[in-house]
């Protein structure tokens, strides 16, 4: 690892997208947590189960812990994503394969983080609607839906990492 090339990469159009989709998802998470913090009980949920259904509350005020983590994974994920060099790859990184291999997982670390802060979000949604009387759980489909958001992203990508080794390889 300490012998991968240190390349800077210029951000494509869909690359800048997604930054700004997340931008905007972050901000509308705080902006969620604000506008509705007063129309809420003073307890809401603050853990769910596998089922979706609310095990375990507190005060209003834990609201603000979904922002705040969103947050805080956005920024993380933000700084890593500048290191392609430091990710774990599928494959050994050359010189010659490292630009496409680095564009590759910064494109993944920004789905990534995009469906973070969309879960995020939509757990914040919901949590609003069930301290207001609206839903009184996630819904099963939550979970599961999750996990695949989840785990379908590396999984594309880790395909397309060894797709583009093959390609260059063939070349």
């Amino acid at each position: 690892m300490e012998d991968r090339p240190q390349i800077k990469l210029k951000l494509r159009p869909a690359d800048i997208l997604l930054e700004m989709l997340a931008s905007v998802a972050i901000l509308a998470i705080w902006g969620l947590a604000i506008s509705h913090y007063s129309s809420l009980p003073d307890t809401i949920p603050t853990h769910f189960n596998a089922a979706g259904q609310p095990d375990d509350f507190g005060g209003k005020a834990t609201l603000f812990i979904l922002p705040i983590l969103s947050t805080i994974l956005f920024i993380g994920l933000t700084l890593l994503n500048r290191h392609p060099e430091i990710f774990n790859y599928p494959v050994d990184i050359t010189l010659e394969n490292a630009s496409a291999q680095y564009k590759n997982i910064q494109r993944m670390m920004r789905y990534l983080k995009m469906v973070i802060v969309m879960i995020f979000g939509a757990i914040l949604y919901r949590n609003i609607q069930i301290g207001q009387g609206i839903r009184d759980s996630l819904g099963s489909w939550f979970l599961p839906i999750t996990l695949t958001a989840i785990f379908i992203v590396p999984l594309l990508f880790l395909i397309n990492s060894a797709r583009i080794n093959k390609k260059l390889q063939n070349k």
